[in-house]
Order: structure tokens, then sequence, then C-alpha cells
């Protein structure tokens, strides 16, 4: 049965195709996304027609405590201890198992990558075909009762010998955020059958539900660097897809009171992710992780991009501490990652946000030479936010 609410987010869906928060007003400089972006969306578009679904349920792992239904992944730095093989797992940092139960994460990271892909192409040439593909798909992950993924995570990131899931799994689905950003777009377009959109907005308000208040989803919201920040960006992203105001307002006291303070050291950096393994990648991705969340709950009276804490910090400053490593990555002082070092960077998210809310025309230029398709799993699996047609007017 189709809820009232439900019904209501189909009217609003399509009969207010300019809603939507706004961000801040600051000067713009000049970026035909369109003429940048084309060739390149509609390549990836038309190479993705008439793909085969794969949803969760194609594979089941027998290490998982949940069903055929229930998304499953087990933590990547984790692997059997030489001095007791069967013993519990013991931990790597930074280092991922490639023995570890992937396929999920793969089928998730493949419809983040083909679902945006599909509903760029039809933004840009408004043929159907690209709309009723991604229809497809949506429909299988989120609605159909044989093949949909439970709204849930208690079963991710798993760890052989210790439990059955752990809340850091959340991080698994920062991937459905440009999905979520997607179904907007073609629900505003009218693209979607009302049906389709009702039953879209049912899963990803019972996920939301689920991550605004399950222990796991508290426990990610408290855990502190990227996590935290990974957590909030997903919660934007599903509130403002939903029309929950309740979540987008305290992912924008979050952001102010407690990721942007407890984060950023007052140079820009980030110290909790200068400490990890993985310093320079980690960094990139919180980078892009919290200035994705500030374009997100950015609006008049809310302009987050020109936000200081009492002490001075903004996202402007984690922006040009990391601008100079992005374009001259041989200046980086802090050591290299002990794996996929050499990936790095790629078209980062933030710098296009960055520039064009902040009127910084020399982040635009440099994400212009930057790769948009790398093939690394590892850089994939860090790399969220793919399609920027879907995200800036």
């Amino acid at each position: 049965m189709i809820s009232y609410a439900a019904v209501l987010f189909v009217a609003v869906m399509f009969c207010l195709p300019g809603c939507g928060v706004e961000t801040a007003k600051n000067p713009r400089p000049e970026v035909d996304l369109v003429q940048i972006e084309r060739e390149r969306v509609l390549s990836a578009a038309d190479s993705i027609l008439g793909a085969p679904v794969v949803t969760v349920t194609d594979t089941v792992s027998p290490r998982s405590a949940g069903g055929r239904h229930d998304y499953y992944s087990e933590g990547d730095y984790w692997w059997p201890d030489p001095d007791n093989p069967e013993g519990p797992y013991i931990r790597r940092d930074g280092k991922s198992n490639p023995d570890n139960f992937l396929a999920h994460r793969r089928a998730m990271r493949r419809l983040s990558q083909m679902v945006p892909a599909l509903v760029a192409a039809y933004k840009v040439t408004g043929e159907q075909q690209y709309g009723e593909e991604a229809t497809r798909h949506l429909q299988a992950w989120f609605i159909d009762e044989e093949t949909k993924m439970n709204p849930n995570l208690q079963y991710s990131q798993a760890i052989e010998g210790r439990n059955e899931g752990r809340s850091i799994g959340i991080i698994d689905t920062i991937h459905l955020v440009e999905v979520a950003q997607a179904i907007k777009v073609l629900g505003e377009a009218g693209a979607l059958p009302e049906e389709t959109a009702a039953g879209l907005h049912e899963w990803f308000s019972a996920y939301l539900e689920w991550l605004t208040t399950s222990d796991f989803g508290l426990e990610e919201k408290t855990h502190g660097n990227n996590h935290s920040t990974a957590w909030a960006l997903q919660a934007s992203a599903f509130a403002r897809m939903v029309g929950d105001e309740t979540v987008l307002e305290e992912c924008r006291r979050l952001y102010k009171e407690t990721l942007l303070p407890d984060q950023m050291a007052r140079d820009g950096s980030f110290p909790d992710e200068l400490e990890r393994t993985k310093p320079y990648g980690y960094s990139l991705f919180n980078l892009d992780v919290m200035t994705s969340l500030v374009h997100i709950i950015s609006r008049p009276g809310h302009e987050l991009w020109i936000y200081e804490t009492p002490d001075g910090k903004s996202i402007d400053d984690a922006l040009a501490f990391m601008y100079p490593y992005i374009k001259d990555k041989s200046s980086w002082p802090y050591g290299e990652d002990v794996m996929y070092y050499e990936q790095w960077p790629v078209r980062h998210p933030a710098l296009l946000f960055g520039g064009l809310a902040l009127d910084k025309p020399e982040y635009i230029e440099l994400w212009k030479t930057l790769d948009p398709d790398p093939s690394t799993p590892e850089v994939v699996r860090n790399y969220p936010i793919r399609q920027p047609l879907l995200w800036v007017d």
C-alpha cells in the first residue's frame, strides 16, 4: 500500500519541479558543464543501455548472518591471523584483503555508476530511453519484491570470527548518494512513473529512518573522522530526496557544531585523516565528502560555504589547504599512502563545488584537467560523486 507521505512526495516531485535546496548566492565563475560533459556522459550511457540488472539477491555469501535481500560486506583491512588461521581476523590498516566477499559492494558501485550516468544523459538529451533504463535498475534494487535490497546495513563490514556487521559499514551506502540525486532529477523532470516514484520514496524513507535511529546509525553519526562526514552526506542526500527538513536541519547543526570544528585543524587539514596509513587519499576523500555535504545543505540563511566557526575555521580553509597538493602531488609533505598513492588525484567534486560557490576559477580549471573516470576499484570506492550535471544547474 502506498502511504500518504509517498503520495505527497509524488505530488511535490511532479508539480514543483523547481523546488530544492538552494546554495549560497556567491558570484560563480563561468563554466559550461554540458559542453564539458556531453560526450563523456553519452558515451557512458550508451554503453550501459541494455546491461543486465544486478542486485544483492544475485549473490549470497555463506558467511552472511542475513538473508537473501540483506546487503553484506566484510571489513577491508581484516585478515586471517597467521598465528591462528582458524581464529578471529586481525587488522592491517590500509591494506585491503582481496579475499573478502565483494559481490554486494561491486553491485552497489555498479548501480552508482550506471544510474547517474543514464540520468545525466537524459538531462542532456531529454531522450526517454535513458530515463527508462535508469528506472529499470531502480525498480529492481528498491521496489521489486524478488530482487530489492532490504533498507538497512545491519550486516555490512562484518569481521570473520568477531561480529556479524558493524556501524562503520554504513559508509558503504555512500554510493547511494548520487543515486538519490539522480532520482531527484528524474522526479523533477516528470520522468518517473508515479508508482515508481512512490516506491523509491518509501525505500529511501525507510533507510533514512534506520540511518538516523538505529544503534548502528547513531554510532556512525558520532564515530568521528570521514565516517561521520559520510553519514551526514548520506543523511542529507536522502533527506533532500524525500523532503525531510528535520534531518536536513540536523545535518546543518552537525556540520557547524561538530564536523567542521572537530575534524579540521586551523590550517585547513584533517588531522584524523593525516594519521592514517593513506593520508593523501583519505584527506581527499573527506574533503570531497564534506564539500558535497555543504553543497547539499546550504540554502539562504544557511550559506555554509561562507560559515566560520567561532575560532575562524571554514570549508574554504580545507580547500585552500589541499589545492596545492592536488595541483602538485610531489609537494605533499605527509608521506605516501601505503597503497594506491599513484592513482590519486582524480576529478574531485570538491574543486568544482568549491570553485563555483567561492568564486575560485583556479579550482575549476584544475578540476577540468583531472581524470573523471578512474577504474581502480579502491579509487572508485572513495569517489562517490562523478556526475556534476546532476548537481549543478
